[in-house]
């Protein structure tokens, strides 16, 4: 029998192709292949969770009671303890009742989308965007616009304008500091100019935070929530997956504006039955006894970080920014090797270096100068990484004198 009646829902011709999977794909090839390939592209934790989370985990496991259904939103315990950690990490003061656990926050932007967006509403996106940013909206009926996040003030500029011009208005504005893919950051001052705007323009303010706690050097990365004002008109994701290396987890949390966490609280009660409790106990442990841990990771991340700075330097791969926090390097890709695009780069890198990198193309037309190369595996592979990069470059610009001197 033919399977040629089966259609899916319209919806799906509005997603493009997924390019990481592409790169995935050929990788897990080469893999099988014998082929060591170093993967700098994937924002996948290598690090193992910390201990003491793994030790609660073991131990509520055991408890029968941790195995029926959970509290959909979390249990009381764990939204408690969220508002106490944004209160000592971000002086945020917080209820319970204004924080709801999502499973990670890319799950909870999702259904957030479900709740805030449909046919016909407008949102604004960082550009470059992180794929859920935009793909959630399109998924949820909706239409987004993009907004460069490179320049503050620019940001800013355009930001008021599009809410001036464009018809039917915007309604929401997602943000996304420190950003991914581009690791841009931003001061509390930033946020104290996007308040005033959304309450001008009646617009309902959404900001991913995944990594406020990976940062470098003396920054420290501002919660939306701490400019005032800021629940009036919005609400700010947080997740464990990455200060605590509790990515495969899928923990994470929404606070913030009651209204919203209400209305996304109601998604949820349709789409699922909450996160295992003993991970939610576990989570708690995290976040009261698991500082010394998630200052630690951060410094490891600073270390990779400076290990590939330094190593692209020396290959010859200049004008890359040097980020103050997140768990990626964002690269313009060098002149010479620019024309084809950066997914016909990233597609070169894997087959003549062994190494993975995330192409610009993936976070929409804005990322298509660059790539993304993630800190995520230990300092020697990256350098080495690095090293197969270098040799790779070398070989292109043999080939093309080469070319060169025949014509």
């Amino acid at each position: 029998m033919s399977d040629d009646f089966i259609r899916l829902a319209d919806r799906m011709a509005l997603l493009p192709p997924y390019l990481f999977g592409r790169i995935n794909r050929r990788r897990d090839e080469l893999r099988r292949e014998g082929v060591d390939v170093i993967d700098m592209a994937m924002g996948n934790p290598t690090d193992p969770t910390p201990g003491p989370i793994v030790d609660k985990l073991c131990e509520v496991v055991q408890d029968a009671r941790n195995h029926r259904y959970s509290v959909g939103g979390g249990i009381y315990n764990l939204r408690r303890e969220v508002a106490r950690y944004y209160k000592k990490e971000w002086d945020v003061d917080l209820e319970p009742d204004e924080v709801i656990a999502t499973i990670g926050s890319k799950e909870g932007f999702s259904h957030l989308c479900l709740a805030l967006i449909g046919s016909g509403d407008t949102a604004l996106i960082p550009a470059p965007s992180f794929p859920i940013h935009s793909h959630g909206v399109v998924l949820a009926g909706g239409n987004y616009v993009g907004i460069n996040v490179l320049d503050d003030e620019a940001f800013l500029r355009d930001l008021d304008r599009k809410c001036r011009t464009l018809r039917p208005a915007p309604k929401v504005l997602f943000l996304n500091y420190p950003h991914n893919p581009s690791a841009h950051t931003v001061d509390q001052a930033f946020f104290d100019e996007i308040v005033p705007l959304a309450k001008k323009h009646e617009l309902i303010v959404v900001h991913d935070f995944a990594y406020g706690k990976v940062c470098f050097d003396d920054y420290r990365a501002p919660s939306f929530l701490r400019s005032k004002g800021a629940k009036d008109i919005g609400v700010e994701f947080t997740t464990m997956s990455k200060t605590f290396n509790m990515a495969g987890w899928r923990i994470g949390f929404c606070a913030g504006n009651r209204k919203i966490i209400s209305g996304l609280g109601a998604i949820k009660g349709y789409y699922d039955y909450g996160i295992f409790q003993a991970i939610q106990i576990a989570a708690i442990i995290a976040m009261r006894h698991c500082d010394e841990e998630a200052a630690a990771q951060a410094l490891k991340y600073q270390g990779r970080r400076d290990v590939v700075l330094e190593g692209l330097a020396r290959i010859g791969w200049s004008g890359v920014p040097r980020p103050r926090a997140g768990m990626f390097v964002w690269a313009p890709i060098p002149e010479e090797f620019a024309d084809s695009g950066s997914m016909v780069f990233a597609d070169r890198l894997l087959e003549d270096a062994a190494v993975t990198v995330s192409p610009g193309a993936g976070f929409g037309p804005e990322g298509e100068n660059a790539v993304r190369l993630a800190l995520v595996e230990n300092r020697q592979r990256l350098q080495q990484g690095v090293r197969q990069i270098g040799r790779a470059f070398r070989r292109w610009r043999e080939t093309t004198s080469d070319s060169k001197e025949l014509t």
